[in-house]
């Protein structure tokens, strides 16, 4: 910890400490005796990638989530050991597990809340919806990608999350048999805002969703206020493009 200024060692201490107990509806217990190489890095990820000075992730539950959220289990066996750079990975089906800041940030803006019900367009390896299941009641999580569903549900179920539901489908039409939703984020870049979506967000929700094409990205924040949705940029950003035939 040399090198923090007190103010955010207390951050980091009350991260690990929160990471100890377990998931609001699921998920693994923190065990450092069961793999300390990995828990030993994901507490170094959070250190010089996530918590200040580094940068500037401060909420001490998306910390403890980042803390213990096992992201090795996410992605192919022969990049384990690179599981917790600072960077993305490839998962196959040229998709990519965001960088772990990107992750805690975009679960940063959303402030979630034990109580809330959250969508997520774009599974991926399902690492966001694992770090999601840690702080939320319920998420919702949908991948265009048939094989990268079925072995996201394969994983998550493997890890114990029981507060996670997976479906293969074109996420730009959201899950409407279960809205409204306190929160959506979308991991995938759209062209534009997804109108489905914003209908399927609940008052007084937000919405955390990058738009445009590769090169001219920007990550929205958007907040439903008395049915009038409010935007504003928060990030420059990579992601991959949405997929299926409303997103274009």
């Amino acid at each position: 910890m040399v090198g923090l200024m007190p103010q955010n060692l207390s951050i980091l201490l009350l991260a690990l400490v929160l990471a100890t107990a377990c998931s609001p509806r699921g998920g693994i217990p923190y065990t450092m005796a069961a793999e300390p190489d990995y828990a030993a890095q994901r507490r170094e990820m959070v250190r010089t990638q996530l918590a200040p000075p580094a940068r500037d992730i401060t909420d001490a539950r998306v910390l403890a989530a980042m803390s213990k959220v096992p992201r090795h289990e996410f992605v192919p066996a022969n990049l384990r050991d690179e599981a917790y750079a600072d960077r993305p990975l490839p998962i196959g089906h040229g998709q990519t597990i965001s960088q772990p800041y990107i992750v805690a940030f975009m679960t940063e803006q959303l402030r979630p809340k034990l109580t809330d019900k959250v969508l997520e367009i774009g599974t991926g390896s399902g690492y966001q919806a694992a770090v999601l299941a840690e702080l939320v009641k319920e998420v919702y999580t949908i991948e265009i990608i048939e094989p990268l569903a079925k072995r996201a549900m394969t994983d998550l179920t493997r890890l114990g999350y029981t507060n996670v539901w997976v479906r293969a489908g074109d996420g730009y039409q959201g899950w409407p048999e279960a809205a409204p939703f306190d929160a959506i984020i979308v991991t995938c870049a759209p062209e534009h805002v997804p109108e489905p979506l914003v209908n399927q967000l609940k008052e007084g929700g937000r919405m955390i969703i990058p738009v445009g094409p590769i090169g001219a990205q920007e990550l929205y924040l958007l907040e439903k206020r008395s049915g009038v949705v409010l935007r504003r940029a928060v990030l420059p950003v990579r992601f991959v493009p949405m997929t299926g035939q409303a997103a274009r």
